[in-house]
């Protein structure tokens, strides 16, 4: 099966045998990859039962907690690199969380669904609300409540004080570079705090 983009892309802005925390980790399938390819240490937080089980099935380390509690678990630069892939956008404290990853980490990265993609407008424009393979959902059962579009998300680093030292963006057939507000589905930065 072929490795996600974004986990590749991940994965080579993890140092080797680093500490690593996966923020929403699903089914444990990032921190397998990244444990595999870069022999990191790594625990992942997530709140479903069965997501929580495959991530144990996959040799992964997983605390089963709500991430709307917050991190208290962890203490100040406990983890190397924080990441929060593709669930930022279901996020109620969008701010707290992003602060804490960086309370805990040394850096962060985050990945969520552009919502300024050009055929999300169309979608608008038409009547509907987008439903894409990055928000497979319909308006009335999503787990997307804040949806963002790249600039939306460079200014809230701003206004955190966050440095964004990286950022790669993506549609379904590559990396994309030129007008990537308009042109990407998926956004994936990397920052550290002030």
């Amino acid at each position: 099966m072929p490795v996600r983009r974004d986990f590749q892309r991940i994965a080579s802005w993890v140092d080797p045998q680093s500490r690593v925390l996966d923020l929403g980790c699903g089914d444990g399938a990032l921190l397998s990859f990244l444990q595999q390819q870069r022999q990191v240490r790594g625990v992942g937080v997530e709140i479903d039962d069965q997501r929580v089980i495959a991530c144990v099935q996959k040799g992964v380390d997983v605390v089963q907690q709500n991430l709307e509690d917050g991190l208290a678990l962890f203490g100040d630069q406990q983890f190397d690199t924080v990441v929060l892939s593709q669930t930022l956008q279901s996020m109620h404290h969008t701010e707290h969380i992003l602060r804490e990853m960086v309370r805990v980490g040394r850096t962060g990265v985050v990945s969520f669904p552009n919502f300024g993609y050009l055929p999300h407008g169309w979608s608008i424009l038409r009547g509907r609300m987008p439903v894409t393979k990055q928000m497979p959902y319909a308006w009335y059962n999503t787990p997307n409540i804040h949806l963002c579009t790249i600039k939306d998300f460079e200014d809230l680093c701003d206004k955190l004080n966050l440095h964004i030292l990286e950022r790669a963006t993506f549609n379904p057939r590559a990396e994309v570079s030129w007008l990537p507000n308009w042109r990407a589905t998926l956004a994936l930065y990397r920052f550290s705090g002030a």
